[in-house]
């Protein structure tokens, strides 16, 4: 089915505010620990307290915004196409985001905006295709005040269940993300198999100020550090790595890589 402009497009841009965004990389023997702290210290989200996400993350054939995001660069931008859900609840057409995700040293900004597209476009045997005309991408990415010279395709596509929570005194939003698994869509890309589960999770927390409010102080019971880990950075090390290994999950290199059997 062809997906033309006039019929998927709501004109209005979603433009997060500029915001904070922490990271701590979890052990998977910490996950439950996490969770259980979580629900402790904070409310669940009243929208959506969990649900799966899935993302189509596109590249210049040399992966430029991998190698920035893999080298810490200050300046750092990911487009993907983003959708909500699991592959057997999606009949018809189905909501999907075009975003743009950027990240300016410690803070980060996301333009987004809603269409809909048949189902069918989001299996992953047809995510080759990028889901959408590219040139309605490219219209898209121009009109969050985004260009690039080169080409964008298709890299990766990545799964992972979001928990959502809302700090009590703050307000600030805290999400664990686990069950992170992988696609890969771009040809010629990896060393091991096409898709991939990466072990552990992630706790995100997102704000205006770059100080944790003092109830989220407790999460040093978990010996967890802020890093600057990035999920598609991570899965493409993971699928770029020589095969019976996972890869290195800590940016910081302090995660030992874990053996598959």
């Amino acid at each position: 089915m062809t997906v033309k402009l006039h019929d998927v497009l709501d004109n209005n841009i979603d433009i997060l505010p500029e915001r904070f965004e922490r990271k701590f990389y979890l052990e998977s023997r910490k996950v439950g620990l996490a969770y259980g702290l979580l629900r402790h210290l904070c409310l669940s989200a009243s929208d959506y307290p969990s649900e799966q996400i899935n993302s189509l993350y596109f590249d210049t054939t040399d992966l430029e915004q991998f190698e920035r995001s893999a080298s810490g660069d200050y300046h750092k931008d990911k487009v993907r196409i983003r959708w909500y859900g699991e592959g057997g609840d999606m009949i018809g057409m189905w909501p999907a985001f075009i975003e743009l995700k950027s990240r300016r040293g410690f803070t980060s900004t996301k333009q987004r905006l809603k269409l809909y597209v048949p189902a069918t476009n989001l299996n992953s045997a047809n995510l080759t295709r990028g889901i959408l005309p590219r040139t309605l991408l490219m219209d898209t990415l121009a009109r969050f005040s985004h260009f690039t010279g080169d080409i964008l395709h298709p890299v990766i596509k990545i799964s992972y269940w979001r928990y959502r929570f809302t700090e009590i005194m703050t307000g600030q939003r805290v999400s664990l993300d686990c069950r992170i698994r992988s696609t890969l869509i771009m040809p010629g890309l990896g060393n091991v198999k096409k898709e991939l589960e990466l072990p552990g999770g992630i706790i995100e927390i997102k704000g205006l100020v770059m100080e944790l409010p003092e109830t989220l102080r407790r999460m040093r019971m978990l010996y967890i550090d802020w890093t600057r880990f990035s999920k598609y950075s991570a899965c493409v090390d993971s699928h770029n790595d020589e095969p019976g290994s996972v890869g290195s999950l800590s940016p910081s290199g302090r995660i030992t890589r874990c053996n598959q059997p």
